[in-house]
């Protein structure tokens, strides 16, 4: 689809700042005060929900702008954003590890979903694994720290 294998700078800078609340938040859910952990938790929660909807959203741009869209393609672009929101609204009921490891599965699952995918921009897998990769190693502090309480 594309031979440029790099991405812009200005594309780097956003996808990086929509990266930072990962560490920030995991990092003060898991080493912060107490006081502040629990708003730490909610907000890690909830960017986890948004980003990995934002990422079917991705999906579902660059296959629908195919000449033929995949009708496949396009239905399993979605799923990232369904468990995104089953993960977000079962929060209170299920342990917060669960939680938690279930974005990280997600995350997985959707860099897997994209990098089998044919036909995308040259600096997409190398952008997807940076940003998957910091996601996971926050949201997987997060975790420990659950693990632990």
């Amino acid at each position: 689809m594309e031979t440029e294998a790099t991405a812009p700078a200005p594309l780097w800078t956003i996808a990086l700042l929509a990266l930072a609340p990962f560490p920030i938040l995991s990092a003060l859910y898991a080493y912060g005060a107490p006081a502040a952990a629990d708003q730490a938790l909610s907000a890690v929660i909830a960017w986890s929900a948004l980003v990995l909807s934002f990422l079917g959203g991705v999906r579902w741009g660059l296959e629908s702008s195919r000449p033929a869209p995949r009708w496949y393609r396009l239905t399993a672009s979605v799923l990232s954003s369904i468990a995104a929101w089953l993960l977000l609204i079962m929060r209170d009921q299920l342990n917060v590890a669960w939680v938690i490891g279930g974005f990280i599965a997600a995350f997985i699952l959707q860099w897997l979903f994209d990098h089998a995918a044919p036909d995308v921009p040259a600096r997409y897998p190398r952008l997807s694994t940076v940003l998957t990769a910091g996601a996971c190693v926050s949201l997987a502090a997060a975790l420990e720290h659950a693990l632990r309480m």
